[in-house]
């Protein structure tokens, strides 16, 4: 048998709150007994009481009622009491009502000092103030009040605790996992526990050790099947090149040369963003100017952008020139190239792509703006997802990686890359750079 026992979470939640409505009622009634028992025990430590009552009996019989009453009145002022000598044979008419209450109460503490002085009279004590004698009993409901509600607050934060602390744990794992942290796991504390919290936290660890299993499984099946693929199109390529020289029918050669190129084009894709995948930020950096990065891709692009009908133009402001990243020089270049080819290839020809270069506070951003059909709002959280295309919205004849590969070397790049709607309707893609700050 395993220690602790397995308890379900709403047995503890139950016995718990259970608990401490018990200990709240006991409670309440042990500090009002302990207060009743102080101010009974209060007034009967008021040496003399018996003398001070025969006297007034005395003075009583021997003068009158008034003698004995302003006799008791200057005494029980000298000793902080009310002071009543009680003639039993006129049925305590004498006495308040609230202490006749008190006097003919069951529970025994409740009751005020009464002190037998003669077989017809007794003496009655109770303090003037609340401080070390007799307290009204509504004080007590207060206090018992006070009790309860303090308890029940003290075990519902307890509880609320139990039950959200490891929930919060949890939900933050979650998060954190799902921004790339797969490594990480719920830990054992929470793990361990012998209830339904446990028992959760122990499925989601075996869920997001399959799901990480199996993700780990297709990265490296597309890359191996990727990188596989390269030495048997190369020499496909090849054997199609002599097959056209020897003279075979060259359109069909063009054509079987066209898509063989598209393919050794989609492995490469594929490793570059593995590869990127796998350095992470472990990638060389230098100092690199931004805009005259931007301007080198445009002027790879000018030709295909010619042919294409489609005009790109950059806007900067000139102190920008100097502004410069901390990076790969390659793999920026790859990630502009790719969202330049995209803009490209969903920009109608007689119309722009417009590329900005801006600066705010420590960060730069560069932002690729197409005059295309623009992407659906549902399609956008998915652009730079690996074999994503929004087809309904986009056509063309990609693959899906060249902005998922432009997301990861942003990413090594401790930069950030999103997607919205451009002014003209076209589909805007933004990257937020750290600027480099030379020592």
């Amino acid at each position: 048998m395993k220690w602790p026992p397995s308890v379900p979470l709403f047995w503890r939640i139950f016995l718990f709150i259970w608990l401490a409505m018990a200990v709240t009622v006991l409670a309440s009634q042990l500090a009002t007994r302990v207060l009743l028992d102080r101010e009974r025990q209060a007034i009967e430590r008021q040496v003399g009481l018996e003398d001070l009552g025969l006297e007034a009996v005395e003075i009583r019989e021997r003068q009158d009622k008034r003698m004995a009453w302003r006799f008791l009145r200057q005494q029980g002022e000298e000793r902080g009491l009310y002071l009543i000598l009680n003639d039993q044979s006129e049925n305590d008419g004498q006495l308040p009502s609230f202490v006749r209450d008190r006097m003919n109460s069951s529970w025994y503490p409740q009751q005020p000092a009464v002190i037998e002085i003669t077989d017809r009279y007794r003496l009655v004590a109770w303090p003037r103030s609340s401080g070390e004698g007799w307290l009204d009993p509504g004080i007590f409901r207060y206090i018992e009040l006070a009790l309860a509600f303090g308890l029940i607050t003290v075990a519902c934060w307890w509880v609320a605790r139990l039950v959200s602390r490891p929930l919060k744990h949890m939900e933050q794992t979650a998060r954190q996992i799902a921004g790339g942290r797969t490594e990480l796991r719920v830990s054992d504390d929470i793990a361990g526990r012998r209830d339904e919290v446990g028992q959760l936290a122990t499925a989601f660890n075996a869920m997001t050790d399959q799901l990480c299993t199996l993700l780990e499984r297709q990265k490296h099946l597309l890359r191996d099947i990727s990188h596989d693929l390269r030495t048997p199109l190369t020499r496909q390529r090849i054997a199609i090149e002599l097959a056209s020289d020897g003279g075979g029918d060259e359109q069909l050669m063009a054509s079987i040369l066209r898509q063989n190129e598209r393919l050794e084009a989609m492995t490469a894709h594929i490793l570059t963003l593995y590869r990127v995948a796998e350095q992470g930020g472990d990638i060389e950096r230098q100092p690199l100017g931004l805009v005259k990065l931007i301007n080198e891709v445009l002027r790879d692009a000018a030709d295909y952008a010619e042919h294409r009908g489609v005009d790109c133009q950059l806007k900067a402001r000139p102190d920008l020139v100097r502004s410069a990243v901390l990076g790969d020089a390659e793999l920026l270049r790859r990630a502009f190239e790719n969202i330049l080819q995209n803009a490209l290839d969903h920009t109608s020809p007689g119309h722009a792509v417009h590329v900005s270069a801006d600066s705010e506070n420590r960060w730069l951003l560069v932002a690729f703006e197409d005059e295309g059909p623009g992407v659906d709002a549902e399609h956008l959280p998915h652009l730079f997802e690996p074999f994503y295309r929004a087809d309904k919205s986009r056509g063309g004849q990609g693959w899906g990686l060249g902005l998922a590969i432009a997301r990861d070397i942003v990413a090594a790049h401790d930069g950030t890359i999103s997607a919205d709607r451009g002014a003209s309707g076209g589909l805007r893609v933004t990257i937020r750079l750290p600027a480099f700050i030379g020592g």
